[in-house]
């Protein structure tokens, strides 16, 4: 049974007003896509994230969901998605209800188009790091965690900016997640980086991804 909080996130997918705070897709961007996996925790509903490693040339050390670039024979964007999954967390496909394929984002930094695959975890295991040479770590976070005020501050960075949140509470940005950003296109972004989705405008061949019914 799918819970109430999921089918309201997959319903409300398309009204998220984030859409138009980033630049249209590059010409060069790749194909991604993302798992959004949710499921029944110890401690509640939970979602699986990993934290990149520190090494890649875009999003190190960032928090992300399992995911990474298309590859031939893929049955894009859901075959994509269970496959990084799968390679980076060591999520077994099979048990993996898909429920939903959310609108497709793009990601400057990296030049990535990414499609969210939101799935349904009904038997959760034990997670582990599949591929360290991307991934550093992968935990089950509660939603609870996610959505506690005390866990929500403000980041600046050596810049200057600093992302919104808490207005009382501002950190500074870990030196270890600061990287020069290097233009889509470029050639200096070769890592096979999988991303963790952000907000976006629509492909440019076409409409965003729609929501399909439970398979």
């Amino acid at each position: 049974m799918i819970p109430d909080y999921l089918k309201r996130l997959i319903d409300s997918a398309d009204d998220l007003p984030l859409r138009h705070r980033t630049p249209r897709p590059t010409a060069t961007a790749r194909r991604s896509a993302v798992l959004i996996l949710f499921g029944e925790g110890p401690r509640g509903p939970d979602v699986l994230l990993i934290e990149k490693s520190a090494h890649l040339r875009s999003h190190a050390g960032q928090p992300a969901f399992p995911g990474g670039g298309v590859d031939p024979g893929d049955d894009f964007p859901v075959g994509t998605a269970l496959r990084e999954a799968e390679e980076e967390a060591g999520i077994d496909p099979d048990g993996v209800r898909v429920l939903a394929t959310l609108p497709e984002l793009f990601l400057p930094p990296s030049d990535r188009l990414v499609v969210p695959v939101v799935g349904w975890w009904d038997d959760p295991r034990d997670v582990t790091v599949g591929d360290p040479h991307e991934v550093a770590r992968v935990a089950r976070v509660p939603l609870a965690d996610l959505t506690d005020p005390a866990n929500r501050y403000r980041l600046r960075h050596p810049a200057g900016f600093v992302r919104p949140w808490d207005t009382s509470d501002v950190r500074p940005l870990p030196e270890s997640a600061i990287r020069p950003y290097t233009l889509p296109g470029s050639g200096d972004d070769d890592e096979d980086d999988g991303a963790a989705p952000t907000v976006a405008d629509p492909a440019p061949d076409g409409p965003a991804t729609r929501t399909f019914p439970p398979r």
